[in-house]
């Protein structure tokens, strides 16, 4: 009987192995190191989303999970997988990040940097609907001619997006990832 249930757990682990792998193509090291990041930010923003959306009920300790799990992700510990060059086997990164290397950890960074600022407004259910004061959290006090430098410092300050609405927040962080996927990132063969 202990034979069988050994055999049965061995298949188990050896075919549960085999769809981790295929779920990367293959891929192996670094490259599979990153993919595995990008799956597990991936699964937050789905549970973000969800709750976006409606289909689960707004809770501010899932945000804050959530959050935590984009923003250990990203910055210097995304940046971090994707030393030069590093395109073999089932790599999805395309060779500019490196030509754009500082674009690149920019991203990551301010990634990091929006999450913690999710994290701190997970208490904030307002909506964005209400247009002007979007405007005035975006903006900070003073007219909307303010100095570009205090306003980009403002759009990825922690503090200051703990403030906002955290669905707007949000909203910065998925703009965020498409920007990085956009510019970065070769689409899957469908």
């Amino acid at each position: 009987m202990n034979k069988m249930i050994t055999a049965v757990s061995l298949v188990l682990m050896v075919s549960v192995s085999s769809q981790l792998v295929m779920a990367h193509g293959g891929a192996t090291g670094i490259v599979k190191e990153r993919m595995d990041l990008m799956d597990n930010m991936k699964d937050a923003v789905k549970q973000l989303k969800a709750i976006y959306k409606g289909d689960v009920e707004y809770d501010p300790d899932t945000i804050r999970n959530a959050a935590l799990v984009i923003r250990d992700h990203s910055g210097e510990a995304m940046s971090r997988l994707f030393p030069e060059g590093s395109l073999e086997g089932k790599s999805e990164a395309k060779p500019i990040i490196w030509q754009e290397w500082n674009r690149f950890r920019t991203l990551a960074d301010d990634q990091e940097k929006i999450a913690q600022g999710l994290y701190n407004a997970a208490q904030n259910r307002g909506t964005t609907a209400g247009g002007n004061m979007m405007a005035q959290s975006m903006m900070g006090s003073g007219s909307m001619m303010g100095n570009s430098k205090h306003i980009q410092q403002n759009m990825t300050n922690p503090e200051h997006l703990g403030s906002m609405p955290s669905d707007m927040v949000f909203k910065m962080l998925t703009d965020t990832c498409s920007s990085c996927h956009t510019r970065y990132r070769n689409e899957k063969d469908k």
